[in-house]
């Protein structure tokens, strides 16, 4: 299975378990990795063809504008279950990173991989 890859989103979500963060938005990136079969797409050169990476992202700040979270855990498997359910694709890793949450540290957050990879 060929991977298709966005790194590095960044998107504007609430999000954490603090009052103050309940009230504010804050920045978390995203990496994801998806198993499709990319060789039809190759041969025929068409978007139509393959997992379209702009409409994944698409989808992915749509989702953290229309919901609010407590957890990085609990929005990296949203998104995940959203990527498998709505592209189809049967396998899927998200990262989903909080810079500056930890003093010290550039980044914390959670990595998961769902389903199987053929």
């Amino acid at each position: 299975m060929d991977i298709v890859y966005i790194r590095d989103l960044r998107i504007d979500t609430v999000i954490g378990i603090y009052e103050w963060e309940r009230r504010i938005r804050q920045q978390v990136r995203i990496d994801l990795d998806m198993a499709a079969d990319i060789r039809r797409a190759a041969a025929s050169d068409s978007i139509d063809d393959t997992l379209d990476y702009k409409a994944v992202a698409k989808r992915v700040k749509a989702l953290a504008d229309e919901h609010q979270f407590m957890l990085v855990e609990t929005l990296a498997e949203r998104i995940a279950a959203m990527v498998q359910e709505e592209f189809g694709v049967p396998w899927v890793r998200v990262t989903a990173g909080k810079p500056g949450a930890v003093k010290g540290a550039r980044e914390v957050g959670v990595s998961i991989e769902r389903g199987e990879k053929d």
